[in-house]
């Protein structure tokens, strides 16, 4: 099956569990049980057709990030996407974009319809605000075979959008934070976590199912895997909790990013708290993929598309040889890039600063370079 058997197991069983969990944390939600359910069904003919493309020898990856918006209202410290320049409050200046057009909401529907076809069952959307695209999600709730985490500040989620979360049950609103209110606004800005939470308690109000994602540094780790903790984003409604470890974007922030011990305390304790009844469902990236033989960037679990349409092996590695305005995903999949990557062994290493990728930019250029 092209090598891939025990990494797809992998996925597979942990597709399973994520399911399994959020049913979990959602029992007292009749209207997220039964969504998600549904979901159950689209998830398991998803798998069917990836094990399919398999046999005919593309291995498909459940999971996409797709980053939607290249602006955002806020300027966070030690943003990446800014810093690798996908990101910029007036528009693209991405070096390695083959157009400074942003993708249009069409190509976005064209991308999800082959993403569906495909078998990817998560498109994680993300930026710059991804709510500043809202013509992308609109486009999104048309494909309710697939669960589309929304990741977002939260500082724009107004009563429009809660109606519209309420309605798109396969969006789900991933509340961007650093810890606590001093932490989380020190690093997004003055009132970032006010607006954020008072976001999240409509949601919980109107029994929408939504999520938190943590910046993981050097500096929250600990306090932010404390039980306290992970207990009082339950008490908000909070059923997923992404624990995403910082990836440092200058020689001077590489501190920031989370050490062997750090790593080995937050297993530790995220092993633990996943065993405690009534907690979210608690993933962490990329600290999960120790699992699963090396990094799951460039197509063995996910890849990334910018939000000019290049097809890159993931956020903190944006370097493309092929464009989905040029591309089938099917084609983007088969790059000589995502093969180049898996062939040399690069995947396998030990992450450094969070990635497995990060630092190897000169490197990755020169495949791509190669053909």
């Amino acid at each position: 099956m092209n090598g891939h058997s025990e990494l797809n197991r992998y996925m597979n069983r942990g597709i399973k569990d994520i399911i399994l969990n959020t049913l979990k944390a959602s029992l007292k939600n009749q209207q997220e049980i039964k969504f998600l359910l549904r979901f159950v069904v689209s998830a398991v003919k998803a798998r069917r057709i990836r094990m399919r493309h398999e046999e005919m020898g593309l291995h498909v990856p459940p999971f996409l990030i797709a980053s939607i918006a290249s602006d955002c209202n806020l300027f966070c410290k030690g943003c990446y996407a800014r810093a690798n320049q996908s990101c910029d409050s007036s528009g693209c200046s991405q070096p390695h974009a083959t157009t400074n057009a942003l993708l249009t909401g069409a190509q976005w529907d064209r991308i999800f319809t082959e993403a569906a076809a495909l078998g990817i069952s998560f498109i994680l959307l993300a930026g710059g605000e991804p709510l500043m695209r809202r013509e992308v999600l609109e486009k999104a709730a048309d494909h309710p075979q697939i669960l589309f985490p929304v990741f977002t500040n939260g500082t724009l989620v107004n009563d429009s959008w809660i109606t519209f979360f309420e309605e798109k049950r396969n969006l789900v609103p991933i509340f961007s934070l650093e810890g606590d209110e001093e932490e989380t606004d020190l690093r997004r800005g003055h009132g970032v976590y006010q607006k954020a939470t008072e976001a999240m308690a409509l949601l919980k109000e109107m029994s929408v199912l939504f999520g938190v994602s943590i910046t993981v540094t050097s500096q929250n780790i600990r306090r932010v895997t404390e039980y306290e903790f992970v207990r009082a984003l339950q008490e908000t409604g909070c059923v997923i909790v992404f624990f995403v470890e910082y990836v440092p974007v200058t020689e001077e922030t590489k501190s920031l990013a989370p050490t062997d011990a750090d790593r080995a305390l937050m297993d530790r304790r995220l092993s633990k708290l996943r065993t405690l009844p009534g907690c979210p469902n608690l993933l962490s990236f990329p600290g999960d993929e120790k699992h699963s033989g090396g990094c799951l960037a460039a197509g063995r679990g996910f890849f990334h598309i910018n939000p000019f349409g290049g097809a890159e092996p993931c956020p903190f590695s944006p370097i493309s040889d092929r464009n989905v305005r040029d591309y089938p995903l099917t084609e983007v999949l088969a790059s000589g890039l995502f093969r180049s990557l898996e062939e040399s062994g690069m995947l396998a290493l030990e992450h450094e600063g969070g990635c497995a990728l990060f630092g190897k930019d000169s490197a990755i250029m020169e495949m791509v370079a190669s053909g």
